[in-house]
């Protein structure tokens, strides 16, 4: 089963470039990479379904993080971009299907390189593609939700006129714990563990109430509401209490 979700994933990558290329030169929004995107999630066992109304426009998204999956996962549904770690523009297929879908590169490890980071954040969320960022900063075994880190919601204070946050809460239900990828497990390990599992596995994405940056005084503020939401939706199962 391996070999084979790993030869379908190269068939969908070759068309997928091909028909990207294709898109690109005739200076056509191309969208490609996302639906190769959504292919990976597929071809590697996983549906995915929504719940909640999805903000599709002046909206910056807010999710938690279990594995490299969830990449491919949130873009395929929402067709965003993402804010993600320097160290997987060297990863092999995934660093390049991030590069073409517009990724912003962080890197961890350079606090004087923050400030940087959050202006090209702020330059991007005005774009027409939404932008995703995983406030946690890593990955985990979704038991509960990480300390967030607030920097790059920084790129919210001031927020652009209209622009809302929508928190997301990813689950994989009683599956999580064979999607996450925690530790010192190699991402070719947890790569193969999953395409190897024969079982579905559904992917949902919660999509919670949004709430309008500007109504808060500063990053951390914006970022504690996010985190107050999503920890609401996993206590709820899935359904966060209203907001008001």
């Amino acid at each position: 089963m391996f070999l084979l979700r790993l030869l379908v994933m190269a068939c969908s990558l070759i068309a997928g470039l091909v028909l990207h290329n294709f898109w690109r030169l005739f200076r056509l929004e191309s969208p490609w990479p996302r639906l190769f995107l959504l292919s990976i999630s597929w071809t590697s066992g996983i549906a995915t379904a929504t719940t909640g109304v999805r903000i599709r426009r002046n909206v910056f998204y807010a999710a938690n993080h279990h594995s490299w999956i969830d990449i491919p996962v949130m873009s395929g549904v929402t067709g965003c971009t993402f804010v993600a770690n320097d160290g997987i523009e060297s990863w092999p297929l995934i660093g390049w299907l991030c590069k073409i879908n517009n990724t912003i590169f962080v890197s961890r490890e350079n606090k004087l390189s923050v400030g940087n980071q959050v202006d090209e954040l702020r330059d991007a969320i005005t774009g027409d593609q939404p932008v995703t960022i995983f406030p946690e900063g890593t990955t985990h075994d979704g038991s509960g939700l990480l300390p967030f880190k607030p920097s790059l919601f920084a790129a919210l204070v001031p927020p652009p006129p209209g622009m809302l946050v929508q928190p997301v809460y990813l689950s994989y239900g009683r599956h999580t714990h064979r999607i996450a990828w925690v530790g010192d497990e190699k991402v070719t390990d947890n790569f193969w563990r999953l395409l190897s599992y024969l079982k579905p596995i559904t992917a949902t994405l919660h999509f919670l109430e949004p709430f309008d940056p500007a109504h808060y005084p500063d990053r951390k503020a914006i970022s504690a509401e996010v985190r107050a939401r999503i920890g609401s939706a996993m206590e709820g199962g899935g359904q966060s209490m209203p907001y008001v």
